[in-house]
């Protein structure tokens, strides 16, 4: 099925050439999981005036999860799962932190300075939260809601990547489950992708999901949902081939582990 655009956010701050807030990608896809992407785009609203930053900036890690929108789509794809991708740059709003969180729009950002964030005012805050934040979590929530008028209770799978290096230290895993206190997703998880010969794969590394956790916590969390993160590292999903590389070996563990009842128990830890 085709990505379907979300509504138009507040004209204030998105003008008529600007997409929307965030991306419905299978959104009839009746398997009962949810894949959501956080940091899938780069793209700055033009009345921001690319926050300063030239292009290439944008392009790196620090505007967005390199790879990330496109492994979602093809998982998706593969499991007949809807999915929800915030539609901006992590710079101007970042979706996985809580508003007034002081990493929610970074002054500097590995090193870079954002022009554009510099001293910024609470309105601006308020304006870019109002026009892309909560869309963007409004549209994971009816998702999960449709899911679940549908059937049983919907796991909820994020979809993230990180640089290969960070402060001038190496990353040497191939990919990171991240989790914070439910396990049914996360510890099968790591065990599925363990057993694929040469992948080495972190619990809670590069980043723990008990540090950073928003989406996971406001959306699945609190409602008992199972759930956890997955962090690939952005070498890997430089091209076409390995973002379905990457697509097939997340694919095949996850099928397995959905079909497992205790997954769509609601059950609070």
């Amino acid at each position: 099925m085709r990505a379907e655009p979300g509504p138009a956010a507040p004209a204030d701050l998105l003008g008529p050439d600007d997409p929307p807030p965030f991306e419905v990608a299978e959104a009839e896809g009746a398997t009962p999981l949810l894949l959501i992407c956080d940091h899938a785009s780069r793209r700055v609203p033009r009345a921001l005036d690319n926050l300063g930053l030239p292009e290439a900036a944008l392009a790196r890690h620090i505007g967005h999860d390199i790879g990330a929108a496109d492994l979602t789509r093809a998982l998706a794809r593969r499991l007949g799962a809807p999915a929800v991708l915030a539609g901006y740059s992590r710079l101007v709003v970042d979706c996985n932190r809580a508003p007034g969180d002081p990493a929610s729009m970074l002054a500097t950002s590995d090193r870079t300075p954002i022009p554009g964030n510099q001293a910024l005012p609470e309105t601006e805050a308020e304006r870019r939260i109002a026009a892309l934040f909560w869309p963007y979590h409004h549209a994971v929530a009816e998702r999960l809601a449709h899911l679940w008028r549908r059937g049983p209770a919907p796991a909820v799978f994020s979809v993230h990547s990180f640089t290969p290096s960070m402060d001038g230290r190496a990353r040497p895993w191939d990919a990171g489950v991240l989790w914070n206190r439910d396990p049914r997703l996360a510890l099968p998880l790591i065990a599925a992708l363990r057993a694929h010969a040469g992948l080495i794969i972190g619990d809670n590394q590069p980043y723990s999901g008990r540090d950073i956790f928003f989406s996971l916590d406001f959306h699945a969390g609190a409602a008992g949902l199972a759930h956890c993160a997955i962090e690939v590292r952005q070498d890997q999903l430089g091209d076409t081939a390995g973002v379905e590389r990457w697509a097939a070996i997340l694919g095949e563990a996850l099928q397995a582990i959905l079909a497992r009842e205790a997954l769509h128990r609601v059950q609070h830890y």
